[in-house]
């Protein structure tokens, strides 16, 4: 054995010592502020009912009718990746997976709305209703995933209602066995910073009143506006958003067509692939990066109804969109109608089928340091361990053939999709 060599050095310890210590107020907010993804499932959608209209049906019939209308527009899986264009040896599988995620729960993420579209007179009542169905759903286990309400605004015409409707749901779902937790609230329309405090202080008051566990809620910041995204002063309203919330934002969602209309975009070209949405997300994107609020895209408002003819061209619209939107990392976003559910799923799955095995041997390769024709990093390890888990979490992927190719567990997955801050850099050196 070859004499090993010795390390010198020239700086005293006490160098580092103060270069941390001058830098320790830094490393606070490094870790308060960018914490990092919360590892939890991000649902691939989220579906608005109006308030009057939801009931204790309401996911079962989306997924009955998305159900009927492949039935009758796509009944197999031949006819289904025509429409879609997917490739044969894609096509029994995502069609069958998109029929049992129907079958099984075809809504990840649903928000009963007491905002736009909301004809109810009585919103008490209706607020109320919500709470006991919500709870009631919970105890049965028919539930989505994640469910919750959009309120009003807080904006001056309507804050009270907005206050109101949020404390007499809140107050509902203590009375029916306590808050859910995959309980999700939206706040709409948001133009300044201030109204996310108010919101805060809104949520603090309610659990003081409870004795609820400090930042036991959560909401999600809805973009509409274009102050949202560049303020008066010029900087980025968005990112001091997740700042006034004070850790409880979960999300920030984009509003295709008021954010569209706030530009003065006209009507036929409002879509979450105009150049004025890419740009709204494409800065919520960076705003969000590394603060655990996860980015959703909005909608198309062009419905799967009617004809044959017509869905179809409606279902390859909203698969395109949808596969867009993945490949940019916006992995959630808005469906409006049942029929938009299958291509949705068909969108994800196929999106997830089509890198599985390439992320899987890759990530496989990193774990057991084995060489490949790919070098990659300790964050490609994080990004492929995340596409996986995704994967896994909405039933693209099944955990026994990500096990099989991988040889990694879930545990192990999550270690990678989740690293402590410094583990990047650490491992990296």
């Amino acid at each position: 054995m070859g004499q090993q060599e010795k390390a010198s050095t020239s700086l005293a310890g006490a160098v580092s010592e103060g270069i941390s210590a001058s830098l320790a107020a830094v490393d606070a907010e490094l870790d308060r502020r960018y914490p990092g993804d919360p590892g939890t499932r991000q649902p691939v959608h989220t579906v608005y009912v109006p308030g009057n209209l939801y009931d204790a049906g309401t996911v079962r019939s989306w997924g009955d009718q998305a159900l009927a209308a492949l039935d009758e527009h796509a009944p197999d899986a031949a006819s289904f990746a025509a429409v879609l264009g997917l490739s044969d040896d894609l096509a029994e599988d995502v069609y069958g997976r998109v029929r049992a995620k129907l079958e099984r729960e075809p809504i990840e993420d649903l928000r009963v709305d007491f905002e736009d579209g909301y004809g109810g007179d009585d919103e008490d009542r209706d607020a109320a209703r919500a709470a006991r169905l919500i709870s009631e759903a919970y105890a049965t286990g028919t539930a989505a995933p994640y469910t919750g309400i959009r309120m009003k605004c807080m904006e001056a015409a309507v804050r009270d209602r907005g206050i109101r409707t949020t404390d007499v749901f809140l107050t509902g779902l203590l009375e029916h066995g306590g808050l859910p937790e995959g309980l999700v609230l939206t706040l709409p329309k948001v133009t300044y910073p201030e109204q996310v405090t108010a919101f805060v202080r809104l949520l603090e008051a309610f659990e003081k009143a409870h004795g609820l566990d400090a930042g036991r809620l959560g909401f999600e910041i809805q973009i509409e506006t274009s102050q949202a995204i560049l303020a008066a002063d010029g900087t980025a309203a968005v990112a001091r958003m997740i700042g006034a919330a004070e850790g409880r934002a979960t999300g920030l969602h984009y509003g295709t067509f008021d954010y569209s209309a706030c530009l003065g975009v006209s009507a036929a070209y409002q879509a979450s692939d105009h150049p004025a949405a890419d740009h709204a997300k494409a800065i919520m994107q960076v705003a969000a990066a590394g603060t655990g609020v996860r980015v959703s895209d909005g909608s198309t408002n062009v419905l799967p109804v009617g004809p044959t003819a017509h869905v179809h061209e409606a279902w390859r619209l909203h698969y395109g969109l949808t596969r867009r939107a993945l490949a940019r990392a916006y992995y959630q976003g808005w469906d409006m109608h049942p029929g938009h559910i299958p291509t949705r799923y068909a969108a994800v799955f196929a999106f997830y089928r089509e890198g599985f095995e390439t992320a899987a041997k890759r990530l496989s390769a990193y774990a057991n340091h084995a060489g490949g024709d790919v070098m990659d990093e300790p964050a490609t390890a994080k990004a492929l361990s995340s596409y996986l888990l995704r994967g896994i979490d909405c039933g693209a992927l099944d955990t026994a053939e990500v096990d099989a190719l991988t040889g990694l567990t879930r545990a192990d997955l999550d270690r990678f999709a989740a690293p402590r801050r410094g583990d990047l850099t650490a491992s990296a050196e």
